[in-house]
């Protein structure tokens, strides 16, 4: 298979835009606020340690992809194929769960984190000093990634077929995009928005999030899976 052409820019945003609003992730942030506004340091206080939070998921989650993009570019071009369409219909597979969601939420398997890891973040956020915000985001970010990750995954795949420095930087923007919701969440309570207008925004909208995601990743899937197998040609 010849290496492909780099997806657009246009691409690389819309699939992190959607792949940001990730519910564990905002999930965690919100919950992490409440807990700090109840305590010592008030908003000050609370805008460093989300601060913290919010780079800790951003490094990890960076360092992930550049990982996995240098494992997939050091596969065999003769091998590349099949992983990718192998990457392609585990992705499409993802998308139906994801959009059954939409329709059935929380009934049968889902893509979510487990309720024993989700007491265990909740456990974390419980003493905040400033190695454990360290250790929750990347933890975070790591559990979030096999459940809710892929869309990343289908950008990954993709550059890893021609990785260079630009292929670097769409990685590195795509992750800025990843975590902008959190830091968005981040300055509307800082400026005082109440945090309860938050949850209950993310709770009205849980569904929705789940419908975009599952549409994307069965556009990405296939669209993987037709470069695959030569119907579409990007190069």
């Amino acid at each position: 298979m010849e290496p492909v052409a780099l997806p657009t820019i246009g691409v690389v945003l819309a699939t992190a835009a959607i792949d940001s609003i990730n519910p564990c992730a905002i999930g965690v942030l919100i919950l992490m606020i409440s807990t700090m506004l109840g305590g010592k340091g008030g908003r000050a206080s609370m805008l460093k340690r989300g601060s913290l939070y919010i780079f800790a998921v951003f490094l990890t989650y960076l360092a992930a992809g550049l990982g996995l993009t240098y494992a997939f570019a050091s596969v065999p071009l003769a091998l590349a194929e099949g992983i990718s369409i192998v990457v392609g219909s585990a992705i499409v597979f993802a998308g139906l769960i994801e959009i059954k969601d939409y329709f059935w939420y929380g009934k049968g398997f889902s893509l979510a984190i487990s309720p024993k890891l989700a007491k265990k973040i909740h456990d974390y956020t419980k003493n905040l000093t400033t190695p454990g915000i360290i250790f929750l985001g990347a933890f975070v970010a790591l559990v979030e990634l096999p459940c809710t990750g892929g869309p990343y995954l289908a950008i990954i795949t993709l550059l890893s077929q021609n990785f260079n420095f630009t292929a670097f930087l769409l990685l590195v923007v795509y992750n800025v995009i990843f975590v902008l919701p959190l830091i968005i969440i981040l300055l509307l309570v800082f400026f005082g928005k109440r945090i309860t207008d938050v949850k209950m925004w993310k709770h009205r909208n849980r569904a929705y999030m789940r419908l975009l995601t599952g549409l994307l990743l069965i556009f990405l899937g296939w669209l993987l899976i037709l470069i695959a197998n030569g119907t579409i040609n990007l190069g």
